[in-house]
This record gives structure tokens, C-alpha cells and sequence, in this order.
């Protein structure tokens, strides 16, 4: 009867789980919301605007707009740190005909990508700024690099070319880039080290602007003399100490050997002298 039992329940807890792995696939998988590409505006450009809790990561699987390109296009930094409400450059499209005619032309801001009057072409800017406070962060106050190099490297070997880096605020501009995928690369000049990656790969489209920044910041290799003289000083502490120890020890070794080795023991110089009856 036991046995009957035991395998009663078995059966019921198998029936339980296979019930509970069909309705498990038999739920519809989870999908972002559908999205509709908003229409260019009058200078081309594809606008979309960052709601709450979103990452560049979501907004490319919503959009299909690379996390890389999004960067690119909006100048993010590294952590594609976004805001709600932020309007975020995902394209370039037509623009509207009639608008464009009718409104002024659309002023370039730096950084914001703009279509240019090349179909099939782009525009790479490359900054290799003075990474002051160390934060991987191109701040208003900080300058470009005078005497490193910048490199734009088709993956096809559709575009290649390398130009030397100037200081003043101004970066280094590639003009009639075809479309196609880049390798950037930037090296500072001697005495500073890099602050952010130097190296960067760029998905370019057709009549975009770029802007893409790299980091270094100055070696401090000065050692302050006054560090100097606390570090000898200690030095010869300790040696002295040693030395005071060592001695100490070669005594202590000396007296053992004497008094244990070479003495005999007590028990045997106070030994009585046998009797023999």
C-alpha cells in the first residue's frame, strides 16, 4: 500500500512540472515596444528622445542603431551616459523640401553631426585633448595636443590617412570620408600617458559629421628631494638596528656553547661517590 503511494505522488509531481514547462513555452516571448523611424526633420537629421530608464543599449534594440554609433553621432562619453529628455542624433535622412527652402539654413554646432552637401561622404574630426583633471571627459577648458598623431583606417582600404596633432582648440578634421567602417587611433606626443582608450572603430554614414575624442594627460615624474631624506634616514635606522641584533644574537649563541657544552653538567660534579658494602 506504502509503495502504491510513493508512486502515485511521483506521477501527480511529474504531471505538475510537465504542465508547468508547456505553459512556460507556450507564453509569448517578451518584445520591445515597436518603433517607428520619426521623420527627418528640416536639416536631415533623425531625432530621438531618451525617456525614463532607457541605455543607449535599449535604444539599440529598439532602433537598430549601434551603442558605438549612437556615442559617435551625440559625442557621449564612454559610459554612453544618457538623460531623459535628451535628443539623441540616431540618423540623417531627406529633409522636408518645403522646409528647407522656407526656414534658414541650419547653424553647425560643434559636436552635433550635420549632412554636408557630398552625398556618399563624411566628416571625421579627431580631438586629442589635454586630459587636465584626469576625468576621460573633453571639458570647454581643455586643449588640443600639440605634437602627437591621429590616424582614420578603412576596414576595406577604402580611405587611409594619418595628420600630426596642433595645440590650440581646433581638432583634426578628415574631409570627404566615403562611407564604410574605421579604425581611429591616436598617440600622444612624449611625456603624457593616455586617459581613455586610443584606439576606436566608427561605423561612418553617408553626409555625417564625427567628433571622437581621445585623452592623455602629463607624466609627473619629479620626485620631491625633501621624500629623499626621511627614506635614507630610515634606512639607516634599520641597518643599525640589525647590526644591534645580530650582535646580540652572536652573544647569546657564545654564552649557550659555553655554559652547555663545554662546562659539564651539575648532576654529575655533585654526585655522591658510591659505597660498596
Amino acid at each position: 500500500m506504502k509503495r502504491k503511494l510513493i508512486l502515485a505522488a511521483l506521477f501527480f509531481s511529474f504531471l505538475f512540472v510537465f504542465s508547468f514547462v508547456l505553459t512556460a513555452q507556450a507564453l509569448p516571448p517578451s518584445q520591445l515596444p515597436q518603433f517607428s523611424t520619426p521623420t527627418p526633420g528640416a536639416d536631415g537629421r533623425i531625432i530621438y528622445i531618451v525617456k525614463e530608464g532607457e541605455s543607449c543599449l535599449r535604444i539599440q534594440l529598439l532602433t537598430g542603431v549601434p551603442v558605438e554609433q549612437i556615442r559617435a553621432l551625440n559625442r557621449l562619453d564612454e559610459n554612453c551616459t544618457l538623460s531623459v529628455g535628451q535628443e539623441l542624433v540616431i540618423g540623417v535622412g531627406a529633409g522636408s523640401s518645403d522646409q528647407a527652402t522656407a526656414g534658414p539654413a541650419p547653424t553647425e554646432t560643434p559636436g552635433v553631426p550635420t549632412p554636408t552637401s557630398l552625398p556618399g561622404n563624411a566628416r571625421v574630426c579627431i580631438h586629442l585633448y589635454d586630459d587636465v583633471n584626469g576625468d576621460s571627459l573633453l571639458q570647454d577648458t581643455e586643449v588640443r595636443i600639440a605634437d602627437g598623431a591621429v590616424s582614420i583606417t578603412g576596414a576595406s582600404g577604402q580611405f587611409s590617412d594619418a595628420r600630426p596633432t596642433i595645440a590650440g582648440t581646433d581638432p583634426v578634421c578628415f574631409e570627404d570620408v566615403p562611407q564604410g567602417t574605421y579604425n581611429l587611433s591616436a598617440a600622444a606626443p612624449e611625456g603624457y600617458y593616455p586617459t581613455t582608450q586610443q584606439t576606436h572603430t566608427l561605423e561612418v554614414l553617408a553626409g555625417i559629421e564625427y567628433h571622437v575624442d581621445f585623452g592623455a594627460q602629463k607624466s609627473d615624474n619629479v620626485i620631491p628631494e625633501s621624500g629623499d631624506a626621511p627614506d635614507e634616514g630610515g634606512n639607516s635606522l634599520l641597518g643599525i638596528l640589525g647590526g644591534v641584533l645580530l650582535l646580540i644574537g652572536l652573544g647569546l649563541g657564545v654564552y649557550s656553547w659555553r655554559v652547555f657544552v663545554r662546562k659539564p653538567p651539575m648532576q654529575e660534579q655533585s654526585k655522591p661517590p658510591s659505597i660498596v658494602r
